[in-house]
């Protein structure tokens, strides 16, 4: 017997690489959980139906017997929705930002409104299995960690607890993302003739993804600078950080720190000394690779981060939580 999971908001781009990479999950049913009778219905080919569909309420999870739930929602939605499918008896994985912080007043400052489940905030387990395996896999609720931060944690927090970073100099996150990290909703930043041929910086000093690198890596605002950047391209995260390392002589010594840490991760690689990786090594998988460069005579240091922000950024890390909430191999489906 397979194990049904449901989803919610799969109609946009987190939502439909669910549907991918759960398609060929051994052990796992989809339900697609309609919570929008107004969206729009994509055309599909003759005889092919497709996952069930059911209306969403938190009756027919527990009626289903959805042992998942993923939502693939706006934060507001999420947070409106989750408190109900918990009662319901079903686990969920939250792609929003509803959950990730565990302040109220930091969301509210980040996000620009009022948080509506405040008391489910120290409650979520933060989605990142490199760092909180061990947390997640008896939660009842996991915040799926944004896209950026997922890049920036996995390369500056091994550096941070190592000591190997200058904090006084500060660190330099300067990062690139496609086009399908702001979503699917229509926007015209986001058009073909906006996007297209253009490279483009926003939400300088203000992305609210920062408070998830500050909350997970050990770092203050202060020593932190972000910039996003959009790439007129469909998908996929660069992030190159720099910062003045200390207590290191070489590009090598930081690689073996990063190999040390990450010991039997399966989804983190780390490239040779002097090395980085590009986005062509991450597109349509769950990795996050790292590349290290180091001028031992100034102490200038280079990490470059990349993943691709709908698998390893959103959907496939939610994947990757999945299984170990169920006690499935944490790769089924993602290698």
């Amino acid at each position: 017997m397979k194990t049904p999971v449901g989803i919610v908001g799969f109609r946009g781009y987190s939502g439909q690489e669910l549907i991918r990479i759960l398609s060929r999950h051994p052990r796992v049913e989809i339900v697609l959980l309609d919570h929008r009778s107004d969206s729009e219905q994509r055309p599909m080919p003759k005889n092919h139906e497709g996952p069930r569909r059911a209306a969403f309420s938190a009756e027919e999870v527990h009626r289903s017997g959805l042992a998942v739930v993923f939502l693939a929602t706006p934060h507001e939605v999420a947070m409106e929705v989750a408190p109900g499918l918990l009662h319901a008896g079903a686990k969920v994985v939250d792609l929003s930002a509803a959950f990730r912080l565990r302040e109220a007043p930091v969301h509210e400052r980040w996000y620009k409104d009022a948080h509506t489940s405040v008391g489910l905030l120290r409650e979520a387990a933060y989605g990142l299995p490199e760092f909180y395996r061990e947390k997640i896999k008896p939660a009842r609720l996991v915040a799926n960690p944004g896209c950026y931060p997922t890049a920036a944690n996995i390369a500056i927090a091994p550096l941070v607890e190592a000591g190997v970073v200058d904090l006084g100099a500060g660190i330099v996150c300067d990062a690139k993302s496609g086009v399908s990290g702001a979503g699917r909703k229509p926007s015209l930043k986001t058009s073909y003739c906006e996007a297209n041929e253009n490279f483009s910086a926003y939400s300088m000093l203000m992305h609210r993804h920062v408070p998830e690198v500050l909350q997970n890596s050990g770092i203050e605002e202060s020593q932190f600078s972000f910039t996003a950047h959009l790439l007129p391209l469909n998908r996929g995260i660069l992030e190159t950080i720099y910062f003045r390392a200390k207590g290191v002589k070489s590009a090598a010594e930081i690689v073996e720190l990063y190999e040390k840490r990450y010991a039997g991760e399966p989804f983190v690689r780390v490239f040779e000394a002097g090395k980085a990786p590009d986005l062509m090594h991450v597109q349509h998988t769950n990795f996050c690779d790292l590349g290290v460069t180091l001028d031992a005579a100034t102490g200038r240091a280079v990490v470059v981060s990349a993943i691709d922000n709908l698998v390893k950024g959103a959907a496939g890390q939610a994947v990757q939580n999945m299984n170990l909430i169920l006690g499935y191999p944490e790769t089924e489906a993602l290698l």
